[in-house]
């Protein structure tokens, strides 16, 4: 069974572009046309340009990160191959859960015959650490501007080391997968699992982890810094710990959605015009409106064009095949 990854993904960028109008079609009407169009008018639009070159440095750091992990687990690739894989994931940011991600392990593959079971943990690690480096940046500000939601952070993060404290210790990791192992959906897959588990302690190793921790801190918090530049861009003096907070706060919420598709948006506008005094509903929507198109939109456009140039690349449709990885 093969399904084409472009079909797929174009089916999800539909989709996505569809309930992102219909969301901003909505917030425009409860913000008011003529609030959005005259702040629109008065934006300097060189505070765009800033937030984009900012976010161009994220990606540029978290794709340092991802090579860094390929090359931790002897993935023989060249630099040039694994930034257009890495792009191109970029465009799997509005599928479903971003399940579209595992579109990266899979082109490496393709490219160097590598078993998905072996690449697949670089992945997991790369967006495990951008949610730890997420939550971090919240926590700073939590106790401060939301000191009654501050358990959910407190919640997420005791799960994550719990789970990293599972997968160091080998001897629990082994017997937990043996256990399943005996299911009979999984008894196929017990040589597999034992792979992505060498595979991923050797990415959670202590420096390997607090490396690519350190990557994803200043990277996430160059997107937090152009949510500041474009409240900048609006003559808006917008204190710079509440930006850190409501951006990274709004990502981790944002993060049971495709993309944080209404999610993200609505606790930007709703953080910024609760935390800014002073700021009107049209200007704290205009500005979460900039800002996503900078930091997420922007970036799934620059992933399907990589798309295209990937699928050239490995010379022809990208398709995934049920098969064992």
């Amino acid at each position: 069974m093969k399904r084409d990854l472009l079909g797929r993904f174009q089916t999800w960028f539909i989709i996505a572009i569809t309930v992102g109008i219909v969301l901003y079609l909505i917030g425009s009407v409860w913000i008011g046309f003529d609030d959005i169009k005259k702040e629109i008018g008065i934006f300097n639009w060189w505070a765009f340009v800033l937030a984009i070159v900012l976010t161009l440095s994220n990606y540029a750091l978290r794709f340092f990160k991802w090579h860094y992990l390929c090359r931790h687990l002897d993935i023989n690739i060249g630099i040039r191959d694994n930034a257009w894989i890495f792009i191109a994931g970029l465009s799997m940011a509005i599928s479903p859960a971003k399940a579209g991600e595992l579109l990266k392990p899979y082109a490496l593959r393709k490219k160097t015959g590598t078993p998905m079971a072996h690449s697949i943990p670089a992945l997991v690690t790369e967006r495990l650490t951008d949610g730890i480096a997420m939550l971090i940046l919240a926590a700073t500000g939590v106790t401060t501007y939301a000191a009654e939601q501050a358990h959910y952070l407190w919640i997420l993060g005791l799960v994550t080391l719990m789970g990293i404290g599972v997968l160091a210790h080998q001897g629990l990791s082994l017997w937990i997968i043996s256990m399943f192992s005996k299911l009979p959906v999984l008894s196929n897959l017990s040589e597999k699992l034992r792979e992505l588990y060498h595979a991923m302690r050797q990415c959670l190793a202590p420096i390997s982890l607090l490396w690519t921790i350190l990557l994803s801190l200043v990277a996430w918090a160059a997107e937090c810094v152009a949510f500041q530049i474009i409240f900048q861009g609006m003559g808006i003096d917008a204190p710079f710990g509440v930006c850190f907070f409501v951006y990274a706060f709004a990502t981790v919420a944002g993060s049971v959605m495709p993309g944080g598709l209404g999610i993200a948006d609505g606790a930007l506008v709703g953080g910024a015009q609760k935390f800014i005094p002073g700021l009107t509903i049209g200007q704290a929507g205009l500005a979460a409106f900039l800002t996503r198109v900078a930091t997420m939109w922007f970036g799934v456009a620059l992933g399907a064009a990589a798309l295209i140039k990937l699928s050239s690349m490995l010379g022809g449709r990208i398709e995934i095949e049920k098969e064992n990885v």
